[in-house]
């Protein structure tokens, strides 16, 4: 196959979503339970990840084997427990930051719900500020916060070698429902989300396109799920390499 995407219709790409989690392991009950009720709790619920991703999320931390992870962007809580569920055997420390008061609370209510305090800490407040605060390496960052924060988030984390020298940043929505490669790709998006959607496309745009002339990194933007970018560092001097 020459190209990297499949001209999937809508109801296609439904199809095959449901396929590859039918034939994929299954995320555990608790995961379910919570992305069920974060569903069904929120009106922004789509700004969770999906069942499919949240088993991509343990598949990869357990790959990985992650000592700390970092999460930029909390939400529901729904990633920081796929992060737990996938770092068992390492018994990573999961620091999350999340800015919402009520993202806050439906978080630490999950934490507490389903037992994994013991390894998660949730930092409030704005994440730039945050970022500045934090001190040692990660092995794992997940950035999935407001999308015209990207630039500088990935920018502080660089400047402060907060990525460990074999770790790996995993930036999501990069896509930005497919408005930051075109005002054009997205025609099934209704007309209530697509004016934030088109703010966060131009966003991502400008990071998706300066993130890559970074010297100090390699980046690898896959087309799975609404876009995630791969970004780790270009080699061991690269982590002492003005930008």
């Amino acid at each position: 196959m020459l190209g990297s995407v499949l001209p999937f219709s809508e109801e296609t790409a439904d199809r095959i979503s449901e396929y590859c989690e039918q034939n994929s392991t299954a995320i555990p009950d608790n995961l379910g339970e919570h992305w069920k009720a974060t569903q069904s709790s929120f009106s922004d619920a789509d700004k969770m990840s999906s069942r499919l991703q949240g088993a991509w999320m343990i598949f990869t931390a357990q790959d990985r084997k992650p000592k700390r992870v970092l999460e930029i962007g909390c939400y529901s809580g729904y990633s920081a427990i796929a992060w737990y569920e996938g770092t068992k055997e390492t018994q990573a420390e999961i620091i999350t930051l999340e800015l919402v008061p009520k993202m806050i609370a439906a978080a630490r209510q999950a934490f507490r719900t389903y037992g994994v305090e013991d390894r998660v800490k949730l930092i409030e407040g704005p994440a730039d500020q945050s970022l500045k605060s934090l001190e040692g390496e990660f092995d794992l960052i997940f950035v999935d916060a407001n999308k015209d924060g990207y630039a500088g988030y990935v920018q502080t984390i660089l400047d402060r070698k907060l990525l460990s020298p074999h770790g790996v940043i995993l930036c999501d929505n990069v896509f930005a429902r497919g408005l930051a490669i075109g005002a054009d790709c997205a025609p099934w998006l209704n007309d209530h989300v697509r004016p934030y959607w088109g703010s966060c496309g131009q966003a991502l745009d400008v990071f998706n396109s300066s993130i890559i002339k970074d010297p100090r990194v390699d980046v690898l933007l896959m087309p799975v799920f609404d876009g995630i970018t791969h970004i780790k560092w270009k080699g061991s001097n690269s982590r002492d390499v003005l930008k």
